[in-house]
Formats: C-alpha cells, structure tokens, sequence
C-alpha cells in the first residue's frame, strides 16, 4: 500500500490545517441563479479521520433541474427546508475548517451565494480542491472525474451524485491524500475563500407557500450584459511591461477571489474581459496552466501570454492609459 495512513503527529507538517468539512451540493444546474437541491458535509480532524456527517435536502423555489442526474424531483423537495432554514446548522459544520471539496470552486461558489441570498456569510476563510491536491500528488489518473480519484483509492461508491455519498466517498478518498501530501510533506493547495458581499439579489416573486414557490424565485444576478469597453485593443501582454487598457483579458479554471469580482476589477481598470480566448487575446489569467481546457488549449496554440491570478493582481494595480 503505498498511501501510508500511519503517519503520526510528531511527523504531521505543523502547517497544516486542524480541520476539514468535505462538502457536496446537488444543485438545478451550473449558473449563478441557479439553487442548491442538497448539501452533505463531513467533517474531519486534522489527520483526516471521520468525525461526524451531515445531510439535508433543500427546497430551492423553483424548477429542480436536472432531476436524471441527482433524482431529486420537486415532490421530493416541496416539504424540504429553505436554504434559510438550515444555513445556521450548515455554517455550524463548515466553522473554523477548510472546506473541501472536488472542483470546490463551483461548490464553494453555489454556497457563498445561497449565504448571501439569506443576508448571510459562510464562516469559511479556505478550501482545497481535490482534483488539485491529486495534480500536486502526481497521481496517475485518467482523468479528474470523482470516480477515478476513489477507484484509485479503492473507495467503492454506492450512489453516484446523491451529496451524501459523494461527500462520503470524497471524504474516504481524501484522507490517504492528505496522507501522502503530509509523508511528503507537500504543499497544499489551499485557495482563499471571501464571502459575497458585493453581489445583491434581485427581488423574489411573492411566496405562496413552498408548493407554489417552485420556478417563481428572481435570478440571482443574471450574467450582466457588460458595456463595451471604450478602449482599441492595443494588442499582447508583454512580459516585464505594465497592462494597459483596452486589452482583452480572459480567464480560466479556479480562482482564489470570487471570478466576477475579479473581473469587475479589471474592467474598472479599463480592460476587456472576453469570455473565450482568440488570437485577438491578449492575456490569459489562469493557476493552472497545464490543464486541458479550451482557453489554455487555445491559449497555447495561439502564443497568448499566461500569468497566474497573483501576477495578474499585481498587474491591475498599475494600468497604462490608452494610448501610452
């Protein structure tokens, strides 16, 4: 067995964290208006043994989405409790721990929003995403899909896309992780985590009772038609030189601040934030830039200039005028 889950606290790396919340939501779909259906966490010491579990269906006020991926249909779910209803039992089990997750930017991200929806904050500072912790690992997968990552441990899942289970065997899988990057002594990739305080709802329709309230929920801030930047494109990035406004910035995979506040700033800076890379692009903002999506694929292939959200930050402080 090559994980060895004998580590002992004497040779545990001090750095790391002192507790986990393994989490997975069910949600109606991928955008931001989109409602969490059911939520599952498991929490863990800091040596990643299991301390206790947790699970709740959720009423999301409308349609429930995909029901042929989570088998959650709206009988199900019209007695469930309101996000509101269960968000101090939830913020209970995240406190004070990194929230764990696989792809966890899309969890953390369907989280914050729900939190802010009921006028509130999920107290989570970080979260560590697993399909990065198995690329710091090297782990030989064939891909970053969640039953890969437990066959490669030997964690048997029962029902796939049912949160409990998901965060169960997520939970089984990341403790010789976690394991392994301690023996090692590897770096984790924890990822800051801020609350959506800039986001505002837009006004719910009226409630009648949980039956009726089914599809009649408001968007949560539908993608935003973005005014056209006033600036010409002036063309690359360019290594060592500052950015200067009116160029197209796109971005890609996961983020430490919240992606539309990222990108809020950086039309506030006066560049261009394009939703896909083209030869046109004149930098691509991504902390992983070995993965296989299409902007880093495309990227590549074009020769667009590559830097990290870090960098990128660093950047926007300092932004030439058009024209300079």
């Amino acid at each position: 067995m090559p994980y060895d889950l004998t580590t002992t606290e004497t040779t545990w790396p001090t750095a790391y964290p002192q507790g986990y919340a393994v989490v997975d939501v069910e949600t109606t779909g991928l955008a931001r208006d989109d409602r969490i259906v059911s939520a599952a966490v498991y929490r863990l010491d800091a040596q990643g043994n299991v301390e206790d579990h947790w699970y709740s269906l959720v009423n999301p006020r409308r349609d429930p989405g995909p029901v042929w991926i989570h088998g959650l249909t709206t009988e199900m779910l019209t007695d469930a409790p309101l996000f509101e209803d269960i968000a101090e039992e939830f913020a209970g089990r995240l406190d004070g721990r990194v929230l764990v997750a696989h792809n966890a930017i899309f969890d953390w991200q369907m989280i914050a929003r729900e939190y802010a929806r009921a006028s509130s904050a999920a107290p989570v500072r970080q979260r560590l995403c697993t399909i990065a912790l198995s690329k710091e690992l090297n782990l030989p997968l064939p891909n970053h899909k969640l039953e890969s990552l437990a066959a490669h441990f030997g964690v048997v899942q029962q029902r796939a896309h049912h949160a409990l289970d998901d965060a169960r065997v997520l939970a089984e899988a990341f403790r010789p992780s976690l394991h392994a990057a301690a023996r090692d002594n590897v770096r984790l990739p924890l990822l800051e985590c801020r609350p959506l305080t800039e986001w505002s709802d837009s006004p719910a329709a009226p409630r009648i009772g949980r039956q009726a309230s089914y599809g009649s929920a408001g968007s949560w801030r539908a993608s935003r038609k973005r005014p056209p930047c006033p600036h010409p494109n002036p063309g690359r990035f360019e290594d060592g030189r500052p950015l200067r406004q009116g160029m197209r910035i796109a971005f890609s995979g996961d983020t430490s601040v919240d992606r539309e506040l990222l990108e809020d700033r950086a039309i506030e800076a006066g560049l261009h934030v394009a939703t896909s890379v083209s030869r046109l692009t004149s930098l691509l903002v991504t902390n992983d830039p070995d993965s296989s999506t299409s902007k880093t694929v495309k990227a590549k292939s074009y020769g667009t200039p590559v830097v990290d959200e870090a960098a990128f930050t660093q950047l926007l402080r300092d932004v030439a005028a058009a024209g300079e």
